[in-house]
């Protein structure tokens, strides 16, 4: 297979949840470049819209638009049962969708600790053992991309990321990544993460406000790269993980942080 074709993800479909915006829509965008028709699924359906029509428009892919909580049990089953109807299947999910909260650690309020572990693990789980039956049915095996994060990894500042229980949520998805890749090889169903460093993102867009900026000189001191990552960082790396190209690839949890954790 020549190398233009490893790359490639014409013929297959791409469903990424929290995919209207930030990360989601770098690698929803990345996955159309790569001829993927895509399913972008997200709590509100008015961004959704916008993002597959400019995808649509500028790519010519099939880009379909669906509402989903994925706190919501029925909405992740209801994501599942549409996306099938109206795509025919699933060939790479990638679980972008996820929450986070600041507070101080000693103050951090319980029930924010048991939104993000719904949002970024429970969710997660449910959605992907979904799909991954799916894969199984159809016989072609499957990627699964979650999105985890370098603070996964580490601690982190109360001054830089005020979000105790994220990182923990992180590190659940790591581990969640490594053994749902040794479970569903069986079926040919590869499991991958990518852990972002500082994106430009709105999840993030609170550290590059003026007040912020004594954090924001911290972060960048901490990536050898000197910079906060955008589209370009991202898309490429899911793009590789979705395509033939990663075909002997599973369990592994790529970093993209610009040094950081090497530092």
């Amino acid at each position: 297979m020549e190398l233009q074709e490893l790359f490639s993800l014409k013929g297959k479909v791409a469903l990424i949840t929290g995919g209207a915006r930030g990360i989601g829509k770098f690698i929803a965008t990345g996955m159309a470049e790569a001829g993927a028709d895509v399913i972008l699924a997200s709590r509100k359906e008015k961004n959704l819209t916008a993002v597959c029509a400019e995808l649509t428009e500028r790519y010519r892919i099939k880009a379909l638009p669906l509402a989903c909580d994925i706190t919501k049990d029925e909405d992740i089953a209801k994501l599942v049962v549409e996306s099938l109807e109206k795509m025919g299947k699933i060939d790479i999910l990638v679980n972008n969708s996820g929450a986070t909260w600041g507070a101080p650690t000693l103050d951090f309020p319980l029930e924010r600790w048991d939104q993000l572990f719904n949002t970024n693990v429970r969710g997660v789980w449910i959605l992907t053992q979904q799909v991954a039956r799916a894969m199984r049915a159809a016989g072609n095996g499957g990627s699964i991309i979650n999105i985890s994060s370098v603070m996964g990894f580490r601690g982190s500042e109360e001054s830089v990321h005020p979000a105790v229980a994220y990182n923990s949520t992180k590190a659940a998805l790591n581990v969640l990544t490594m053994n749902l890749a040794v479970k569903l090889s069986p079926y040919k169903i590869r499991v991958n993460a990518i852990a972002p460093g500082f994106f430009r993102t709105d999840m993030m867009s609170y550290i590059e406000k003026p007040e912020f900026k004594p954090a924001l000189d911290a972060v960048l001191n901490t990536i050898p790269l000197r910079r906060i990552g955008d589209t370009d960082d991202i898309k490429g790396v899911a793009v590789f993980l979705a395509s033939a190209a990663a075909a002997y690839v599973t369990g592994h949890i790529l970093i993209a942080d610009g040094g950081l954790l090497a530092k």
